[in-house]
């Protein structure tokens, strides 16, 4: 098939690359201008037009999907819009330019976790499952009816990173299957139920500020689903700390006394901070600029108390 492609970041780009090599014809790559990125702003290009370029394929960065841009994608004749991770909403002519369609792949099972950050979300609220959905894309936001889909286990350990690289292996998978079969899998497709419907709204800097007197579970979810961004954070001493991985402290018959953000204990083997219920054992942390570190790295450089309290403010 003549496909259009349209997507922008390292999701996205696993499964442009498994189109390159499936034998479907990827006559061009729509993907966002390049955006300043990294500590330095640099402007770089996202991984999409990366795997494009190597491939010789014609990348396109319209600034606006407006008639402009209408006139150029129509000269490539697509038979198959496939948006994957494009990060804007798409025009009506835009999902009605290609004979058979929109398709899109979304990281979750619709119709739970619909919109920007799915990946994020379902590790917060603690689901144990998420996966990959073929969609047909309709004027909603990610409502259309779904073609195909695989389940994926989210892991007691996993990240948002780790979650993320599985699913886009898997949502490039089902996308060349679904297009090697793509009339029988449009004549079999699953309007989305109307029960079950959760919205994964973007991601706030604000949401990764640490509340320690929330539960060390949540907390926990919380630090794994902002890896690797945004990163949680808390305050010590009027100098933010992020805090790259923790896990939870095991239950004792006897409950610690102290104050939710309250240092328990500090050992090379981690720093114990007291939560709304429960506590944390923080792993690896980092300062501002700095390098992620071990606990016994962090503390060579920085002289941590027992009985310190962490998050006062931001």
């Amino acid at each position: 098939m003549r496909v259009l492609f349209a997507g922008t970041p390292a999701f996205a780009a696993t499964s442009l690359e498994a189109l390159l090599a499936s034998g479907h014809d990827v006559v061009a790559v729509l993907t966002q201008p390049d955006r300043p990125a990294g500590r330095g702003k640099k402007v770089l290009p996202g991984l999409v037009k990366q795997s494009a370029v190597k491939a010789g394929v014609a990348v396109l960065q319209p600034d606006k999907l407006d008639q402009q841009a209408l006139a150029l994608l129509e000269r490539y004749r697509p038979d198959v819009l496939v948006v994957v991770a494009y990060g804007l909403l798409l025009p009506p002519w835009l999902l009605e330019l290609a004979p058979w369609g929109a398709l899109n792949v979304h990281a979750s099972l619709l119709p739970r976790w619909r919109g920007a950050a799915p990946i994020q979300r379902a590790i917060m609220a603690g689901d144990h499952e998420t996966g990959i959905c073929l969609m047909q894309m309709d004027h909603g936001l990610d409502t259309g009816p779904v073609l195909a889909q695989l389940a994926c286990p989210i892991e007691d350990r996993d990240t948002s990173a780790s979650l993320h690289d599985r699913l886009a292996t898997l949502g490039a998978r089902l996308l060349v299957e679904t297009l090697n079969h793509l009339d029988e899998r449009l004549r079999l497709k699953q309007s989305q139920s109307e029960e079950g419907v959760m919205y994964a709204h973007k991601i706030r800097k604000e949401e990764a500020i640490i509340d320690w007197h929330a539960d060390a579970d949540v907390l926990d979810r919380m630090i794994r689903a902002f890896i690797p961004a945004p990163v949680a954070r808390t305050m010590r001493h009027g100098e933010a700390l992020m805090i790259r991985e923790a896990q939870v402290m095991p239950e004792s018959r006897e409950s610690p006394s102290g104050l939710p953000g309250q240092v328990l204990r500090i050992d090379d083997e981690g720093i114990e901070v007291l939560c709304g219920r429960g506590g944390l054992r923080i792993l690896r942390l980092q300062r501002p600029g700095g390098k992620v570190l071990s606990v016994r790295e962090f503390c060579t450089g920085v002289p941590l108390q027992v009985g310190e309290r962490w998050g006062m403010s931001l």
